[in-house]
């Protein structure tokens, strides 16, 4: 049987980032992709300039019309704006018995634009957190979550990982495309192990969808039987070299996407 896997996240009218970033790395990973939309953006490359959320109730909807049907592996979840929403969320997840859940906390776009409204975040950390097999939070959303500063060396990434473990997170991969040096390290926290995952840095102002495009590539592995240490290896190889293609394709006047289908164009 086909693997698959379902994207419950915001949709991005520019193609970059949300659930369009995430059925096209599913697609470019051999993974057949199903999604439920949480909320409308109006954005592009430069920002987001509108958002409309979708009713919890048809999210309802949408969960059981996709989950009743199709024979889900694995599942991630993006932008969850509102409380209600994210109740439905871990209603559905709970319904429908989904486990192999990869988590990404967006709390503020590449642009700056804020997609979690501040009283969610509480919702979002006692709801959602501990039924996720694993959360993918980038420096300012790990910090946030915590109401601390930035970590700015591995040693502080590392220690925050492991607050959120003890806030209820399964596991934790903590992402440092923020951070600086010739290096970007995210580390995977678990209860019982530790994983350090490093690529070169690459320069460019290409990276709109990067943390929707690793969560999602990191659902795909789990969705065709990789342990998460596993397929969270190969979602960063994924995602690396997608930022190290994204010179190839010129789209838009602002930040830019990555190259999704690197190795096919």
């Amino acid at each position: 049987m086909s693997p698959i896997a379902v994207t419950i996240a915001g949709s991005d009218s520019g193609g970059g980032a949300g659930i369009q970033a995430d059925l096209k790395t599913f697609s470019a990973l051999g993974v057949y992709g199903a999604s439920v939309v949480t909320a409308l953006t109006a954005q592009n490359t430069k920002g987001v300039t509108a958002i409309h959320d979708v009713p919890p109730d048809f999210i309802t909807a949408q969960i059981d019309a996709v989950f009743s049907d199709l024979a889900v592996s694995a599942v991630k979840i993006g932008m969850v704006s509102q409380s209600p929403v994210i109740e439905a969320i871990a209603a559905g997840l709970e319904r429908w018995r989904q486990r192999k859940v990869v988590l990404d906390p967006v709390m503020i776009a590449a642009s700056g634009d804020r997609l979690l409204a501040p009283d969610a975040i509480d919702t979002l950390k006692r709801v959602l957190i501990p039924r996720a097999l694993v959360i993918t939070p980038n420096l300012p959303e790990a910090a946030a979550l915590l109401e601390a500063p930035i970590a700015s060396t591995e040693t502080q990434m590392r220690e925050q990982a492991e607050r959120l473990l003890a806030l209820g997170a399964n596991a934790v991969l903590i992402k440092g495309g923020h951070g600086g040096g010739p290096e970007s390290v995210d580390l995977l926290v678990e209860p019982t192990s530790f994983t350090r995952l490093a690529a070169d840095r690459v320069a460019t102002e290409n990276t709109h969808g990067t943390g929707c495009t690793l969560s999602s590539a990191i659902a795909a592995g789990l969705a065709k039987g990789l342990d998460l240490a596993a397929a969270a290896s190969a979602a960063k190889a994924y995602v690396s070299a997608a930022i190290a293609a994204a010179q190839r394709i010129e789209i838009g006047s602002g930040h830019g996407p990555v190259h999704h289908f690197h190795a096919w164009w």
